[in-house]
């Protein structure tokens, strides 16, 4: 990173904005234009078996602009977004001895932030995550979420609660710590030795529903219901517990049909969107615009980067 902090003459552009949004599409018009590569910040699309379900950059698109961390680990692989922070850094440092620009897009909040401002040093105990889990184990996951929800709401809100070990987390931080996760969190930025410029994409959330919707039509006729399928000996891994996946498990115990399935992966993609937006929106360095306003957002960008 040495190079890197020698001078912030590198411009890294982040762009964000819930599932659905237009987030690919529009970085790849944006890379193109800076001529520049694109890292991804969404967490599930490094997994290579994760194809349909993750909405990854289609054969074309990837030919288009050069990407990294797409298809870069195993869904049976460990990996966290301290890790990916660390691995990000390192490649950015690579890109910027080539380009002056890079394009960062993605959905994952948490691994944005990692890249931008970096992962807390939040403390950790091994004999209450231990309880925790047994906690998970015996009362299920939604006893523990309502806890959350009780002690830090505002984490509640913004953060999957499907998953698991965000859960547990927080539970955990309360317990050594005696304060909200959502405070402890992003108290002191990192110093970054480049720049950012971040583009949110929005759309009116009707439209954005019928277009999460239709989606989710074209990954089952894709064959999203197979991919899950092949997944299920991996069913316990992080990666795993992700919309559009851990929906199928009940399906193929029997407890749902088909139709039913479709549905619950619909709905919760449209609250993941809307918690998404959540997110993002209490970020102030997020400069929002049309999803598909490209002249305006390329105005904006061209602008900020001479300065």
């Amino acid at each position: 990173m040495a190079e890197l902090n020698q001078q912030k003459s590198k411009t890294l552009i982040v762009i964000v904005g819930p599932t659905a949004v237009g987030k690919t599409a529009m970085s790849i018009k944006i890379a193109q234009h800076l001529n520049c590569p694109i890292i991804s910040t969404d967490s599930r699309q490094f997994y290579k078996e994760m194809e349909i379900g993750t909405a990854k950059p289609d054969k074309s698109e990837l030919e288009a602009v050069k990407h990294y961390f797409i298809n870069s680990r195993s869904i049976k692989d460990y990996y966290t977004a301290g890790m990916y922070e660390a691995d990000a850094i390192q490649t950015l440092d690579e890109i910027f001895k080539e380009n002056d620009y890079c394009v960062a897009v993605g959905g994952s909040g948490l691994y944005i932030n990692g890249l931008c401002y970096g992962i807390d040093d939040i403390p950790s105990d091994q004999q209450i995550r231990k309880e925790l889990f047994d906690r998970w184990q015996k009362e299920g996951l939604e006893v523990l979420s309502q806890e959350v929800k009780q002690i830090d709401p505002e984490f509640y809100n913004e953060s999957d609660m499907k998953n698991p070990r965000r859960v547990m987390r927080a539970l955990e931080v309360y317990q050594i710590t005696g304060e909200k996760y959502s405070n402890l969190r992003q108290q002191k930025p990192k110093e970054r030795g480049f720049e950012t410029i971040w583009i949110g994409l929005e759309m009116d959330l009707e439209r954005l529903y019928e277009r999460i919707n239709q989606r989710v039509d074209q990954m089952i006729e894709s064959g999203l219901e197979n991919e899950v399928r092949e997944l299920l000996p991996y069913s316990t891994c992080k990666a795993f517990k992700t919309v559009g996946y851990q929906e199928f498990e009940p399906y193929f115990e029997g407890e749902y049909d088909l139709e039913k399935t479709i549905e619950l992966v619909k709905r919760n993609s449209r609250r993941f969107a809307k918690k998404q937006y959540t997110w993002f929106r209490k970020n102030e360095d997020v400069n929002w615009f049309n999803h598909d306003d490209t002249s305006s957002i390329i105005d904006f960008i061209d602008l900020n980067k001479s300065k």
